[in-house]
């Protein structure tokens, strides 16, 4: 934090949110603020009226002990409770005929001791009743403004200002004062609204901090803190928990050009959050003591109590409204096939969820239009290019303000609220509210009010608060947190029906493609067994022909009985395989131990390795885990994937193939790899699929060898799956599930 504490400097309206109050370093006229280090409880600072108030110079005070200053009892009570660590309390202390209270808080390493007159409490037993009655007439009133009416007659009996204002804020920060009791001779701001620069940002924040808040003569001369830096920490005074803080200059004037002499505002808190204020105007001084502020404070909590519960039960009023009519969307999306016309069509429509004009659907690419709406090419236009854009869920009163082509159609849409629908960003729920034409009365122009110098708009407090009438156009209703809960309600279970749809489409695909796929091995199995009679026809007589009259034959006949032998021997491979892929689906397994290490061996056997492949070294894992399967699949899936390995590696200069496995956890992971050609990488899903072959022409083969031992594996529930490097060769490696299972 910067050294230089707070100065009376020109407020623009790009700083008006961030003046610092909290280090204003000076106490009002009425009482004193003494600063002690809160482990020696040595004084360090001081307002300079201490010798006013207690007799005894700034200078003379400073230095010295707060039993010194003050007394033994407040000092050694102050002691205690920092010792213990527990909460400090205001304490009495009489000098001479005068009677104090030293009003204690805690800032940093900081004590801040405000003293002023004690003066009269408030009668309790006059209090209790007047808190009585109003407790009752709280609860008995219909409507927040009724509350908020009770509530300013209670503060004018209690502590008789001249005009108590129920102050509420908007989303924005503008007031309005809902609720007024005022003396008979003075004009009514019952209605008038106020802009948000008129209580600023830090202004606001101190409310919520502090509670409660007096100015007990606006025309009091502020006393200064000395020394201005704190001593201790070398940075300037946050004094914001202290009751005697002198106030902002600009609202000192802002009071004065009201003609008020004294204030008190106390904060009213709903749910965390300033709700409005508790505004007191005197025209003339007026102070009341520490106490009767408390008693303002603890009205003000029961105040925003009641006020809580009545905004609580009007929210769920509303919610069991709206979940009835969501209770209702929901049974007609389950039992109408189309859910959008289950949200548009039938009664109840989703537009009937909250208050509103109208709505629109948007779904599979289509716009539904229900109520009172902008047109088709508007709504589609303001969904295209604005709604989409957006987060999850968007709303707005003044819809115009940042959409400027909705200005065309406020009559129909100023207030919006659109929620995504369903998980795929495309479905849409918009809700539309028209403007709201109205007057609005403002206490003076809301303009901010200032001068311009070096180019820079300066601030000062407004000097008239004539009421300024102001027509609102494009502005919606607001809208209320029940209509978002409602919202939200409605999209969650419009997402669970989408889902839940979606899923039982996949499952029906699912058993389609089960039921499909068994009925294309049937027939695969079928016509590749019917074509092998003929088949065998055709290659019988074709070697009759090359055994018994090749010499009879000229050149080009030759040559063709050759094509018809060797061309037959492939299809017949290929039937073979067809049937083999087939055989596996609709075969059942049959588990038991095998020895995987016999099941190598035999394939390396079949292949005639010595004969077939010379050239190439084979290298095989000692003592291959045993594994759980069908022997007979087992052994397909092996020799497919050995074959493989043969093939692609034979025509490499040092052909390699090797056979291994690894633990990876309580899995064996079994691999077949060769140093042959390999294949682009990408490739690595397809090279399963039937019929599928990613090699050149160079290498012969019918495509269905690597689909079938992607059969076997899934069949058996593993898994099965190849790295490679082209030109560097291929690593088949596949799992089965631990024989225990």
């Amino acid at each position: 934090m910067s050294k230089t504490a707070y100065s009376e400097q020109e407020v623009n309206i790009t700083n008006c949110d961030r003046e610092p109050i909290h280090i204003i370093g000076k106490s009002q006229e009425h009482g004193v603020i003494i600063v002690c280090d809160v482990e020696t409880l040595n004084i360090s600072q001081c307002s300079e009226n201490i010798s006013a108030i207690l007799g005894i110079s700034h200078t003379k005070a400073l230095g010295q002990s707060l039993e010194q200053v003050l007394s033994k009892k407040v000092a050694s009570s102050f002691k205690k409770k920092l010792a213990n660590k527990e909460s400090l309390l205001p304490k009495k202390l009489k000098i001479g005929e005068q009677k104090f209270l030293c009003i204690p808080s805690i800032s940093g390493e900081h004590l801040i001791i405000d003293v002023e007159p004690s003066g009269k409490s408030i009668d309790p037993i006059h209090f209790q009743e007047q808190l009585t009655k109003i407790l009752t007439e709280l609860d008995e009133s219909e409507s927040v403004n009724d509350m908020c009416q009770q509530a300013a007659l209670l503060v004018k009996h209690l502590f008789d200002y001249d005009r108590i204002m129920i102050y509420k804020f908007d989303e924005e920060w503008n007031g309005e004062v809902v609720a007024e009791v005022k003396e008979p001779e003075l004009e009514s701001w019952l209605g008038l609204h106020y802009p948000a620069t008129d209580i600023p940002k830090p202004a606001r924040e101190i409310f919520m901090k502090q509670g409660v808040r007096i100015i007990s003569d606006v025309h009091y001369k502020a006393s200064p803190i000395v020394p201005e830096i704190s001593p201790i920490t070398g940075q300037p005074l946050d004094i914001s928990s202290s009751e005697l803080r002198a106030v902002s200059p600009i609202h000192i004037e802002y009071l004065k050009n009201m003609k008020v002499g004294a204030s008190l505002t106390a904060a009213i808190v709903l749910n965390g959050q300033l709700w409005g204020l508790v505004a007191c105007h005197h025209y003339l001084p007026k102070f009341i003591t520490y106490h009767q502020r408390q008693s303002c404070l603890f009205l003000t909590q029961v105040f925003s109590n009641k006020l809580a519960v009545k905004t609580a039960n009007t929210f769920l009023e509303n919610i069991s409204k709206s979940d009835e009519v969501r209770k209702k969307l929901v049974l007609q999306m389950t039992s109408i096939r189309n859910i959008a016309d289950a949200l548009y069509r039938f009664d109840p429509k989703f537009t009937d969820i909250i208050e509103c004009s109208g709505g629109a659907l948007v779904m599979d690419n289509e716009i539904y239009l229900v109520g009172k709406t902008p047109e088709r090419p508007q709504v589609e236009s303001l969904f295209q290019k604005f709604l989409k854009k957006q987060e999850l869920f968007f709303s707005a009163k003044c819809l115009s303000k940042v959409f400027p082509e909705a200005s065309e159609y406020c009559d129909k849409a100023s207030g919006i609220i659109s929620a995504q629908i369903g998980e795929q960003g495309d479905a849409y729920l918009i809700w539309f509210r028209p403007e709201a034409k109205e007057t609005v009365n403002w206490g003076g122009n809301p303009e901010k009010i200032g001068y311009v110098k070096d180019g820079i708009e300066y601030l000062t407090p407004r000097k008239s608060f004539e009421r300024w009438t102001e027509k609102v156009a494009g502005v919606a209703k607001p809208w209320e947190d029940y209509d978002y809960e409602a919202v939200n309600a409605l999209r969650e279970s419009i997402t669970h029906i989408l889902v839940k749809k979606q899923k039982e489409q996949i499952d029906n695909l699912n058993s389609k493609l089960v039921e499909a796929n068994k009925e294309l091995e049937t027939f695969s199995y079928s016509v590749s067994h019917d074509l092998r009679a003929p088949l065998r026809g055709i290659d019988g007589y074709a070697r009759i022909l090359k055994d018994h009259y090749m010499d009879r034959l000229d050149d080009y006949s030759q040559k063709a009985v050759k094509t018809i032998v060797r061309s037959a021997s492939e299809m017949d491979t290929l039937i073979e395989d067809i049937l083999s892929y087939s055989k596996v689906g609709q075969t059942k397994l049959s588990k038991q131990i095998i020895s995987i290490q016999h099941i190598v061996e035999n394939a390396f056997d079949a292949q005639n390795v010595e004969n077939n492949y010379p050239k190439t070294t084979i290298k095989i894992a000692e003592k291959l885990p045993k594994i759980m399967g069908d022997r007979r699949m087992i052994s397909q899936l092996v020799n497919n994937l050995i074959s493989n390995a043969l093939k692609y590696s034979a025509k490499k200069e040092n052909p390699v193939v090797e056979i291994g496995y690894a633990h990876e956890g309580d899995k064996i992971i079994y691999f077949v790899k060769d140093n042959g050609v390999g294949f682009d990488p990408k490739h690595k899903d397809k090279i399963f699929e039937v019929f599928s072959r990613v090699a050149t022409d160079d290498f012969t083969g019918s495509g269905i060898g690597l689909s079938i031992a992607k059969k076997v594996v899934d069949k058996h529930k593993g898994e099965l799956w190849v790295e490679t490097t082209p030109g560097e060769g291929a690593t088949f490696y596949f799992s089965l599930p631990d024989l225990e299972d």
